[in-house]
């Protein structure tokens, strides 16, 4: 059994994955373990991933496209 001390280092290590997969945000994935976006990308620093800015997919792309569209009208 797990003791609570590795609670905080599990959901680190869930948010870097969660991230590094891109099912999460920067900056959801630092909110999510209550570090700021810079802390955060230290953290993937650390571990040897590098922060990555952007659409991931051409549906974040259209997405953002589209928004901002909406934005200009």
């Amino acid at each position: 059994m797990a003791s609570a001390g590795s609670e905080p280092a599990d959901e680190l290590a869930t948010a870097v994955g969660r991230y590094v997969l891109g099912e999460l945000s920067l900056g959801r994935a630092a909110e999510a373990v209550g570090l700021s976006r810079w802390e955060f990308e230290e953290v993937l620093e650390e571990a040897g991933f590098t922060a990555l800015y952007g659409p991931r997919t051409d549906e974040d792309l259209q997405r953002e496209v589209d928004a901002a569209r909406d934005l200009g009208e």
